[in-house]
């Protein structure tokens, strides 16, 4: 294999991000509007208060860091977060715009006019993560658009010298309920063939974060009382397919499905030849303390995290002991990567 070069600040950062095999396990908690429906169907409309998010997001940073290699955040609700980690996990940071505008067709992303991938290393930022929607049986204009705006990042992250995380999340037109079963039978091909693309060298792309390729509530012997749209060596065949055709390090989301799930998918995936790096666990790490904070306010959200959400945190790390594959491998290991500086003019 060709050796791999890396500039040193990219290198740099990619393992402070990392764990002491080389593997992503990260949490996630950058949820913005969706973190505020969360806490006002907890708490009430009548007792929210944007500062019970902040408070949130806040003590899960500060207890659960202790047990990750990074966090990702955002800027908004998640300020608070960021100052109250954990000094030696590394700090990931949204830059991108919530939500995406409904009145143009393609669901086009943008980033945090405000920001810049210079700021977010001066904030103290290891890596910036953006999303985008993807369909990649989209018209060829809204698929141009989409791709011109990540080389645009990406050229950006490699003059600011910072690693970028992508998180492209699958739609189709046609089929809107992402959960159904008609969703999960188009699923796969629509992740593989996302995969494939933003893999490619042109984005500069350093990390994919990815949905697993099935709804494993779909999946035989996984799928209680649901329809099974997979069977097990149906499924096994995406999750391999999917890793095979990424050629840079890739980690899996967890789409918030509950924490058991989660489990069985990391589990699934490397028992069947899935060469994930990691993690960036959102939902499914820390999900119900949030009903712990809206009966018990902040120290019942701290007993909790102390328990409950170290026990899940704790497990994921078991699992990906056994299962992740170090960032640097899919290169051929840090023995092939050579690190490079690089001066930009002043």
């Amino acid at each position: 294999m060709a050796i791999k070069r890396i500039t040193r600040g990219k290198f740099t950062r990619m393992q402070q991000l990392s764990n002491q095999d080389g593997v992503i396990a990260a949490l996630a908690i950058d949820q913005r509007g969706s973190m505020v429906k969360m806490m006002e169907s907890a708490v009430g409309k009548d007792r929210y208060h944007v500062d019970m998010v902040y408070e949130f997001k806040e003590l899960v940073s500060q207890e659960l860091t202790k047990y990750v290699s990074a966090i990702l955040l955002d800027e908004e609700y998640g300020f608070k977060g960021m100052t109250k980690k954990n000094k030696d996990a590394g700090l990931i940071i949204s830059y991108e715009k919530t939500g995406y505008d409904a009145n143009t067709p393609g669901r086009l992303p943008d980033v945090l006019p405000e920001d810049s991938l210079q700021r977010l290393l001066k904030k103290g930022a290891d890596a910036a993560k953006v999303l985008v929607y993807y369909n990649p049986d989209d018209p060829q204009d809204i698929l141009e658009k989409k791709h011109a705006f990540l080389e645009r990042i990406g050229t950006e992250a490699r003059a600011a010298d910072i690693p970028l995380f992508v998180e492209p999340i699958v739609y189709d037109n046609v089929i809107t309920d992402d959960k159904s079963p008609e969703f999960a039978k188009i699923k796969p091909q629509k992740v593989i063939n996302t995969i494939k693309e933003f893999t490619k060298n042109q984005y500069y792309i350093d990390v994919l974060k990815v949905e697993v390729p099935v709804l494993f509530k779909n999946v035989e012997g996984f799928n209680d009382n649901n329809v099974v749209v997979y069977t097990q060596k149906q499924a096994a065949d995406y999750f391999k397919q999917a890793s095979d055709v990424a050629t840079r390090p890739f980690i899996y989301l967890s789409a918030g499905v509950p924490t058991k799930t989660f489990h069985q998918e990391l589990i699934f995936a490397g028992e069947n030849g899935a060469k994930y790096s990691g993690i960036l666990g959102g939902r499914a790490t820390w999900f119900e303390g949030v009903a712990a904070y809206a009966k018990e306010g902040k120290e019942g959200l701290k007993r909790w995290l102390d328990q409950t959400g170290r026990e899940n945190v704790e497990h994921l790390n078991k699992i990906l002991k056994q299962y992740a594959t170090p960032w640097y491998d899919i290169y051929g290991g840090e023995q092939n990567i050579e690190v490079i500086d690089i001066k930009l003019g002043d």
